[in-house]
Formats: C-alpha cells, sequence, structure tokens
C-alpha cells in the first residue's frame, strides 16, 4: 500500500497556546503527541471552514425543543421540516442541512469594507443627484456642454456579474432596510462594471464631503466629480 507523502515544517507557538494544545490532547483517549494534536486540529479547523453547518450542544437541546413546539401546535405550512432537522442532528448529517436548504447555509458574509464602500458611493451620488437637480437652467446647460457626451448624473447601480456583493448590500440596503430612498425603486444591475469609476469619483469626494452643508454641492464640485468617472484617456478621445 502507498502511503501518500508528507512534508515536514516547523511551527513556534507561545506557552499559552501550547498550554491549550496540551490540555485538548489530555482530553483525548489515546493521548495524541503535540504536533498529532496540532495535526488535527487543524483538519477539524478546516472541516469547519468547509462546512459552514456547525450546530453545538446548547443549539441542538434549543432545536429539539422548538420541533416538540412545531408538533404541538399542529404547524403544517413551515418552510423547514422539523423532524429532517432532527434527523440530521441525531445522525450527525450536517451536511444534509447544507444541501436541503442552501439558501440558509450558503456560507456567504458580507464583507464590512463592502458595506462601507456602498454606503459611501451612494451617499456620494445622493449628493450628486440632489444637487444637479437644484442647478439652474444655465448651469445645467454649462455642465452638458463641457461633460459632453458624459452628461446623465444618474446613479446606475452595481454589476449583478461582477460586482454582485456590492449589488446584494445595495438592494438590502434601500429594498429591505428603506435607506437611501432616492434609488429605491431603480433597475439596480448597471449590467457593467462600474465599480472603478465610482472608486475614481469618491476619491475626489471624500475630500470635500466635510465642507458640503445643507446636502449640496455647487456646480464646479459636481463638474470635478464627475470628470473622474471615466479614465483621463477616455474623456479625452470622446471630446476629440
Amino acid at each position: 500500500m502507498t502511503q501518500s507523502k508528507t512534508e515536514r515544517f516547523e511551527m513556534r507557538l507561545d506557552q499559552t497556546m501550547i498550554d491549550q494544545v496540551d490540555a485538548w490532547r489530555s482530553e483525548q483517549e489515546d493521548m495524541p503527541s503535540r504536533s498529532e494534536a496540532v495535526r488535527r486540529l487543524i483538519e477539524a479547523g478546516l472541516d469547519v471552514q468547509n462546512s459552514p453547518v456547525r450546530i453545538r450542544d446548547g443549539e441542538k437541546l434549543i432545536l429539539a425543543m422548538l420541533r416538540d413546539l412545531y408538533h404541538h401546535h399542529q404547524v403544517k405550512d413551515g418552510e423547514i421540516d422539523p423532524d429532517f432537522v432532527m434527523e440530521a442532528v441525531w445522525g450527525g448529517h450536517y451536511w444534509g442541512l447544507d444541501w436541503q436548504y442552501q439558501g440558509l447555509f450558503h456560507g456567504h458574509e458580507d464583507k464590512r469594507r463592502t458595506v462601507r464602500e456602498v454606503v459611501d458611493i451612494l451617499d456620494m451620488w445622493d449628493f450628486l443627484e440632489g444637487s444637479f437637480e437644484k442647478l439652474s437652467a444655465k448651469e445645467k446647460g454649462r455642465f452638458a456642454k463641457e461633460m459632453e457626451p458624459f452628461t446623465d448624473v444618474k446613479f446606475s447601480g452595481f454589476d449583478g456579474n461582477n460586482e454582485s456583493e456590492h449589488l446584494g448590500v445595495l438592494r438590502f440596503l434601500t429594498e429591505k432596510m428603506d435607506r437611501f430612498e432616492r434609488f429605491k425603486k431603480r433597475e439596480a444591475n448597471s449590467h457593467c462594471p462600474v465599480l472603478d469609476s465610482y472608486r475614481r469619483m469618491y476619491a475626489v469626494f471624500e475630500p470635500m464631503r466635510p465642507t458640503l452643508t445643507g446636502g449640496r454641492m455647487s456646480l464646479s464640485q459636481i463638474m470635478d466629480v464627475f470628470s473622474a468617472r471615466w479614465p483621463e484617456d477616455r474623456r479625452l478621445k470622446a471630446n476629440q
């Protein structure tokens, strides 16, 4: 029988971590060596990472009690089958829960930096659109002339194919949390990548944000931010 190849590597741990490893391995029936204990712990950690469904003992008790309440109140139209859940728990078939209820156990979690970026971008566009609406006809005419052909001051969302996490955050903010009312009923999918252009715009907008009073930007400020939407070479080519 051919054994799989292994690779030796060194690991340094502080005394606190060593004590924790020793405490864990002392509770195992075969009292593994430190190296074997670390290997098992790493394997267990990777297993948890690759299988998002994990239920602790206290949670198992709560699920069993909820299953009993389901039956006691004769719930018929629930989306979750409590008997299936308990069979999976009793047998340790957590993968079955993952397969059966993929909408719950998808393993995705919005990154905080993505949420912050979406909020910043929406704040910027709220200022841009609101301020543009308040411009005089003469100012709008100047904007159209100097920004041609990129003159549509309207937030177009995020690309569903390449910027799906940003799009998901946008939809949750506007549709479920009722934030940024201006964008609530719009088509949120831009159908083309726009994040890079928004980032260039926000780099210009961010320094002026603390100075804005009354929720309004001047024409020159709008033009400064808006002109960063496209790379310089594209703007020059469009104006030739």
